[in-house]
Protein backbone atom coordinates (compact mmCIF):
# COMPACT_ATOMS: atom_id res chain seq x y z
CA UNK A 1 0.00 0.00 0.00
CA UNK A 2 0.84 3.64 -0.81
CA UNK A 3 2.57 5.66 2.08
CA UNK A 4 0.09 8.06 1.36
CA UNK A 5 -3.36 6.18 1.52
CA UNK A 6 -1.66 4.24 4.99
CA UNK A 7 -1.55 7.65 6.13
CA UNK A 8 -4.56 9.14 4.93
CA UNK A 9 -6.26 6.05 7.03
CA UNK A 10 -4.52 6.96 10.01
CA UNK A 11 -5.74 10.15 9.95
CA UNK A 12 -9.11 9.21 9.56
CA UNK A 13 -9.15 6.46 12.63
CA UNK A 14 -7.86 9.25 14.72
CA UNK A 15 -10.30 11.84 13.47
CA UNK A 16 -13.23 9.07 14.47
CA UNK A 17 -11.46 8.22 17.88
CA UNK A 18 -12.05 11.80 18.40
CA UNK A 19 -15.32 11.84 17.48
CA UNK A 20 -15.96 8.42 19.25
CA UNK A 21 -14.81 10.23 22.64
CA UNK A 22 -16.17 13.70 22.03
CA UNK A 23 -20.41 12.05 21.30
CA UNK A 24 -22.38 10.78 24.18
CA UNK A 25 -23.56 7.80 22.18
CA UNK A 26 -23.26 5.92 19.67
CA UNK A 27 -25.35 3.46 17.63
CA UNK A 28 -23.97 0.23 15.32
CA UNK A 29 -26.51 -0.48 12.95
CA UNK A 30 -26.46 -3.16 9.61
CA UNK A 31 -28.26 -1.22 6.87
CA UNK A 32 -28.06 -3.87 4.17
CA UNK A 33 -31.25 -4.18 2.92
CA UNK A 34 -32.24 -0.64 2.77
CA UNK A 35 -32.98 1.17 -0.24
CA UNK A 36 -31.72 4.60 -0.66
CA UNK A 37 -34.96 6.60 -0.16
CA UNK A 38 -35.13 4.52 3.42
CA UNK A 39 -31.71 5.21 4.36
CA UNK A 40 -32.09 9.03 2.94
CA UNK A 41 -35.14 9.19 5.67
CA UNK A 42 -33.59 7.04 8.46
CA UNK A 43 -31.02 9.92 8.38
CA UNK A 44 -33.09 13.01 7.75
CA UNK A 45 -34.81 11.43 10.65
CA UNK A 46 -31.71 11.41 12.83
CA UNK A 47 -30.51 14.82 11.39
CA UNK A 48 -33.54 16.28 12.91
CA UNK A 49 -32.53 15.73 16.55
CA UNK A 50 -29.04 16.25 16.13
CA UNK A 51 -27.63 13.05 15.20
CA UNK A 52 -26.07 11.84 12.25
CA UNK A 53 -25.38 8.68 10.32
CA UNK A 54 -22.26 7.53 8.64
CA UNK A 55 -21.13 4.69 6.76
CA UNK A 56 -17.59 3.88 7.56
CA UNK A 57 -15.49 0.89 6.77
CA UNK A 58 -14.59 -1.83 9.37
CA UNK A 59 -10.96 -1.66 9.73
CA UNK A 60 -11.18 1.74 10.23
CA UNK A 61 -14.09 1.56 13.01
CA UNK A 62 -12.20 -1.85 14.68
CA UNK A 63 -8.77 0.89 15.12
CA UNK A 64 -10.54 3.59 16.01
CA UNK A 65 -12.37 1.87 18.49
CA UNK A 66 -9.61 0.12 19.90
CA UNK A 67 -7.67 3.48 20.37
CA UNK A 68 -10.75 4.59 22.72
CA UNK A 69 -10.51 1.60 24.18
CA UNK A 70 -13.90 -0.03 23.71
CA UNK A 71 -12.40 -3.42 22.24
CA UNK A 72 -15.34 -4.94 23.19
CA UNK A 73 -16.82 -4.18 19.88
CA UNK A 74 -14.30 -5.91 17.79
CA UNK A 75 -17.17 -8.85 16.93
CA UNK A 76 -19.84 -6.45 15.45
CA UNK A 77 -17.22 -5.45 12.32
CA UNK A 78 -18.26 -8.18 10.11
CA UNK A 79 -20.13 -6.61 6.85
CA UNK A 80 -21.77 -3.50 6.01
CA UNK A 81 -21.98 -1.16 9.11
CA UNK A 82 -23.16 2.32 9.77
CA UNK A 83 -23.12 4.22 13.04
CA UNK A 84 -25.17 7.21 13.87
CA UNK A 85 -23.88 9.77 16.59
CA UNK A 86 -25.75 11.82 19.02
CA UNK A 87 -24.84 14.24 21.53
CA UNK A 88 -27.30 12.60 24.04
CA UNK A 89 -27.75 9.60 25.18
CA UNK A 90 -30.80 7.98 23.97
CA UNK A 91 -32.25 10.09 20.40
CA UNK A 92 -29.86 8.21 18.15
CA UNK A 93 -31.57 5.08 19.90
CA UNK A 94 -34.88 6.20 20.09
CA UNK A 95 -34.97 6.75 16.21
CA UNK A 96 -32.96 3.67 14.97
CA UNK A 97 -35.37 1.34 17.26
CA UNK A 98 -38.63 3.22 15.91
CA UNK A 99 -37.48 3.34 12.14
CA UNK A 100 -36.54 -0.95 12.74
CA UNK A 101 -40.27 -1.22 13.48
CA UNK A 102 -41.54 -0.43 10.29
CA UNK A 103 -38.14 -1.67 8.49
CA UNK A 104 -37.24 -5.04 9.84
CA UNK A 105 -34.02 -5.07 7.40
CA UNK A 106 -32.31 -2.24 9.67
CA UNK A 107 -30.69 -4.42 12.24
CA UNK A 108 -28.94 -2.60 15.48
CA UNK A 109 -25.77 -4.57 16.49
CA UNK A 110 -24.55 -2.58 19.12
CA UNK A 111 -23.55 0.77 21.06
CA UNK A 112 -21.72 2.89 22.91
CA UNK A 113 -23.70 5.39 26.05
CA UNK A 114 -21.38 7.60 28.09
CA UNK A 115 -18.31 5.56 27.14
CA UNK A 116 -20.10 2.03 28.59
CA UNK A 117 -20.71 -0.49 25.72
CA UNK A 118 -24.36 -1.89 25.24
CA UNK A 119 -25.39 -4.97 23.31
CA UNK A 120 -28.81 -4.37 21.22
CA UNK A 121 -31.34 -5.38 24.37
CA UNK A 122 -29.59 -2.91 26.64
CA UNK A 123 -30.30 -0.51 24.02
CA UNK A 124 -33.58 -0.93 23.16
CA UNK A 125 -34.08 -0.55 26.89
CA UNK A 126 -32.60 3.06 27.07
CA UNK A 127 -34.51 3.65 23.69
CA UNK A 128 -37.66 3.06 25.65
CA UNK A 129 -36.98 5.46 28.40
CA UNK A 130 -38.04 8.97 28.60
CA UNK A 131 -35.00 11.83 26.83
CA UNK A 132 -33.74 14.08 30.03
CA UNK A 133 -36.73 16.18 28.98
CA UNK A 134 -39.56 14.03 29.99
CA UNK A 135 -37.48 13.20 32.78
CA UNK A 136 -37.23 16.28 34.28
CA UNK A 137 -40.81 16.91 33.70
CA UNK A 138 -41.85 13.60 35.69
CA UNK A 139 -39.41 14.92 38.44
CA UNK A 140 -41.04 18.50 38.63
CA UNK A 141 -44.81 16.33 38.60
CA UNK A 142 -43.99 14.27 41.52
CA UNK A 143 -42.21 17.17 43.46
CA UNK A 144 -45.38 19.17 43.38
CA UNK A 145 -47.62 16.51 43.86
CA UNK A 146 -48.20 17.10 47.30
CA UNK A 147 -48.02 20.98 47.11
CA UNK A 148 -50.96 20.46 45.02
CA UNK A 149 -52.73 18.47 47.15
CA UNK A 150 -52.31 20.40 50.61
CA UNK A 151 -53.63 23.33 48.22
CA UNK A 152 -56.71 21.32 47.45
CA UNK A 153 -57.45 19.84 51.12
CA UNK A 154 -57.23 23.81 52.16
CA UNK A 155 -59.44 25.21 49.31
CA UNK A 156 -62.13 22.00 50.05
CA UNK A 157 -61.57 22.98 53.83
CA UNK A 158 -62.15 26.85 52.71
CA UNK A 159 -65.19 25.81 50.47
CA UNK A 160 -66.91 23.31 52.97
CA UNK A 161 -67.01 26.31 55.95
CA UNK A 162 -68.60 28.72 53.54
Amino acid sequence: MKKATIERKAEQVTALAKKFQETESLVFVDHLGLTVAEVTELRNKLYEKGCEMHVIKNNILRRASQEVGYSDLDEIFVGPNAVAFSSDATSASKIIFDFAKSNKKLEVKAGVVEGKVFNQNDLKVLANLPDKNGMIAMLLSVLQAPMRKLACAIKAVSEKEA
